[in-house]
């Protein structure tokens, strides 16, 4: 089994910065892929970034991700804060080392942080 537990989350005006973060734990291993995922009321959970892929995503010129070099720390600095960022963040972790954006691809999963992000 694998622990996620996010930290970080909070209220922010738009225009400002939230670093999150997800703690691993258990059985861990430097293959998984850890991943990003975040939901806004009323809509589905959607991908966010992965630690060590680049991607194409809405958020890629604001949002970085990068993870420690124990693997088991990853971290998400968003940038540039705007309402429609709100929602809950979550970490996934999937025990692959291929990338996917599906959530169902993702075994483990933390329990969520709160990003609201006011106007």
């Amino acid at each position: 089994q694998v622990q996620l537990v996010e930290s970080g989350g909070g209220l922010v005006q738009a225009g400002g910065s939230l670093r999150l973060t997800c703690t691993a734990s258990g059985r861990t291993f430097s293959s998984q892929v850890m991943g990003w995922f975040r939901q806004a009321p009323g809509k589905e959970r959607e991908f966010v970034a992965a630690a060590g892929f680049n991607w194409d995503g809405a958020v890629k010129e604001r949002f970085t991700v990068s993870r420690d070099n124990a693997k088991t720390t990853m971290y998400l600095q968003m940038n540039s804060l705007k309402p429609e960022d709100t929602g809950v963040y979550y970490c996934a972790a999937r025990a692959s080392e291929l990338l996917s954006t599906f959530a169902s691809a993702y075994a483990y999963w933390g329990q969520g942080t709160q990003v609201t992000v006011s106007s």
